[in-house]
This record gives structure tokens, C-alpha cells and sequence, in this order.
């Protein structure tokens, strides 16, 4: 590709977390033949393994620029992700469960709108999953697209004709669809870190909803998945 065609392409901005479903998310968008430059909040989680997972995604996919922004949501806590919270390893339930951060996708998409603007960009890609997820009221398709209107209104871009488009790759995927999405885009899934709760010597620990919901999905697809599990 020339320097010109390069320079042709348009920009979008992907919200890397360094999980599975973000890394997918951020290949599908170099795949639509984007500029990817993504955005990745240091929020104070005790999960801080997907920090450097996001770190090692950015490098692995060639991705132009990456933004770790630190906002430490630990002040508010409310969660078992900010706060001395035990996580849960229970099993996946219905009601929505404590590691839910209040509001963080609501603030993370704020931010990564705000990034967008500044960057010249109207495309942003978050890796929501509306199937097999732990009830989050903040992956849902009516949450992404009452945003997408609050963005379109409180923005100069938006006022100015230019409004922005969340993209949304994963929105109605199964878990086993991603597996499978990450193996077709040739993607190692050690690459990237979904544990709530890693076990001491650094493994995920295999038990958390979020290592559930993955390890379901690479079996219903009949993958395997890299990442080291303590159970």
C-alpha cells in the first residue's frame, strides 16, 4: 500500500479493553480497512492483567496509535472490579452481577467519542455483546444506539452534520461465534485477558462469569483456547 492510499483511509477509534471480544472487535476494524487507533482506560480494575494484554494487542494487530488513559474508578467503587469486592465464582446467573462497573460504558464511551472528535474521526468500534454476557444493561443495542443520538447532539461534530457511528461487530454473537471470528482473523487468544480474578501465579483463574462465558464459547466452536487456566 502506497503512502497516498495510507493516507486515504479513514480513521476510526477502537475501545481496547485487551479482552477477547476488544481484540476481535479492533481486527474486524483493520479487516474494514480502517486506520485503527485505539483507546484503552486504566480504571483502576484489579484486573490489571488486560492492561498489558491491550498493550500487546495494539503491537500484534500493528495498530497506528494507542491511548492508555488513566481514570480511576476505585473512588466510586461500587463494584468488584474497583472495590474489595469478592468476585463471584458461582456460575453465570440472571440478575446482573457485582463485577458490573456502574456506568462504565457509558463513561468509557464518552471518552472514546471525545477521543474520535479530536482524532478527526467518525467511526467508533466497541466489542458489546447483547447474547451470551452477564446481564451488563450497557451492552445492550438500545443503550449503543440512544448514545449514538446523545452523541450526535452534544458535539460539534454531530451539530455540524458529521454525527459518529458505533460500530458494533460482536452485538448479536454468540461467545462460540467469537471464538470462531478470532480463529478465521488468525488471532491467538493468549493474546488477549478476560479474567476478573487471575489466580497467584498469574493463570486465569477459569471459574469468574467472564471465564465461563469465554471457555463455553471456544468449546461450543470446537477451539481451543491458549490462555493458561488455573482450573
Amino acid at each position: 500500500m502506497s503512502v497516498e492510499q495510507k493516507e486515504e483511509r479513514a480513521t476510526a477509534v477502537v475501545l481496547l479493553s485487551g479482552g477477547l471480544d476488544s481484540m476481535v472487535t479492533a481486527a474486524i476494524a483493520k479487516e474494514r480497512g480502517f486506520s485503527v487507533q485505539a483507546l484503552t482506560l486504566d480504571y483502576g480494575q484489579r484486573h490489571r492483567r488486560e492492561l498489558e494484554s491491550a498493550k500487546r494487542i495494539a503491537g500484534q494487530l500493528s495498530l497506528d496509535n494507542q491511548v492508555q488513559l488513566a481514570l480511576d474508578m476505585r473512588a466510586f467503587g461500587g463494584s468488584a472490579l474497583t472495590a474489595d469486592i469478592d468476585v463471584p465464582k458461582e456460575g453465570v446467573g440472571d440478575d446482573i452481577p457485582v463485577t458490573y462497573v456502574p456506568a462504565r460504558n457509558l463513561v468509557f464511551l464518552a471518552l472514546t467519542i471525545a477521543f474520535a472528535e479530536a482524532a478527526g474521526s467518525r467511526d467508533v468500534f466497541i466489542g458489546v455483546n447483547a447474547l451470551d454476557y452477564s446481564g451488563y444493561p450497557d451492552c445492550r443495542p438500545e443503550f449503543i444506539a440512544s448514545f449514538a443520538e446523545t452523541a450526535r447532539l452534544g458535539t460539534k461534530a454531530g451539530v455540524g452534520g458529521a454525527p459518529f457511528a458505533i460500530h458494533t461487530p460482536l452485538q448479536n454473537m454468540t461467545k462460540a461465534d467469537i471464538a470462531r471470528e478470532c480463529e478465521r482473523l488468525g488471532l491467538d487468544p493468549a493474546w488477549s485477558w478476560s479474567c476478573y480474578d487471575p489466580a497467584d501465579d498469574g493463570s486465569a483463574c477459569g471459574k469468574c462469569d467472564s471465564c465461563r462465558l469465554r471457555l463455553k464459547g471456544f468449546a461450543e466452536a470446537g477451539l481451543t483456547d491458549s490462555t493458561r487456566y488455573a482450573a
